[in-house]
């Protein structure tokens, strides 16, 4: 375990070779030391970077909100339409997973971006390509309750949600994909999901352990090519950094939610979500048409 002499040389080190204190992301990348150990010794980040004899970097401050909505709308403008996460990162200043964050979600953003722009002239191009607000049902105070078979209310979303059984396992949401019938709620069912999809996606699994990393695999990378990868498995990918994994000793993370906004570039991330919503509903039994166009999306 690196102690905190050797963490403080490390930001000096990096520091010069940038010109500036670096990123936590930055600093992890290029000394192979997890942040983890960095706060077993300094309470923050930033502490441990003034301890340095530096300045903290900028760049780490919380973008308001208005700046991450702005930046969406100007976005959607320029591509005449929404953008689904994985391309969003590519074509956006800020990381989707910071406006999922931050509004409740990635599908909750549109609308949160509709309050942004309530009456502001220059967002009503943008506000046009949104898709329209849920419509909501009125129920009148007689219907409520009626015994004769009336109309029924909806039930608010908050009274669908019941106490949890201690004796029975939890399971995800209903999902009719292939022989998986909920959406995984744990590594485990990562695990199950991505043993489901490694053929389709190009990977041949060699090896399967407890300790990191989880799996060693071959993937293709050109017809009669292979190369060996080591994954590790995680629910959601900021697991993997708070779980003080090092980063040198992982090429690939799987996860179901990949919700890391600090993740380096140089570690791919396949978010499963997002790979079987890219599954035609028609080919859920037998596999996309092209699936070597899902095996070669980052997302």
């Amino acid at each position: 375990m690196p102690d905190k002499k050797q963490i403080l040389n490390s930001l000096v080190a990096i520091a010069k070779q940038l010109g500036r204190a670096p990123s936590r992301a930055e600093f992890t990348s290029r000394s192979g030391i997890s942040a983890f150990f960095v706060l077993r010794w300094f309470r923050s980040w930033s502490e441990a970077v003034r301890a340095a004899g530096l300045r903290p970097y900028t760049r780490n401050a919380k973008v308001e909100d208005r700046a991450l909505l702005e930046d969406w709308g100007n976005t959607v403008r320029k591509n005449r339409g929404l953008l689904p996460r994985h391309i969003y990162r590519r074509k956006a200043k800020y990381n989707p997973c910071t406006l999922a964050n931050r509004f409740g979600g990635w599908t909750s953003v549109p609308e949160a971006f509709r309050n942004f722009a309530k009456g502001k002239r220059k967002w009503a191009d943008v506000v046009a390509l949104l898709p329209g607000p849920q419509a909501r049902v009125a129920v009148k105070k007689k219907e409520r309750g009626r015994p004769d078979g009336g109309a029924v209310p909806r039930t608010p979303a908050s009274k669908r949600q019941h106490a949890p059984l201690k004796d029975r396992p939890v399971c995800g949401n209903p999902s009719h994909f292939r022989g998986l019938g909920h959406e995984p709620v744990n590594e485990q069912g990562v695990v199950l999901l991505f043993g489901m999809l490694a053929k389709d996606l190009g990977y041949a699994i060699e090896a399967v352990q407890t300790g990191f990393p989880d799996c060693e695999a071959l993937r293709q990378i050109a017809p009669g090519r292979w190369q060996r990868v080591r994954i590790e498995f995680e629910y959601e990918s900021k697991s993997f950094y708070q779980h003080g994994h090092p980063l040198n000793g992982c090429d690939v993370i799987v996860c179901w939610r990949h919700n890391w906004e600090g993740c380096p570039k140089h570690i791919e991330v396949v978010e499963l979500s997002s790979v079987i919503s890219l599954w035609p509903a028609q080919e859920t039994k037998s596999g996309p048409k092209n699936s070597a166009a899902l095996s070669k999306t980052r997302l």
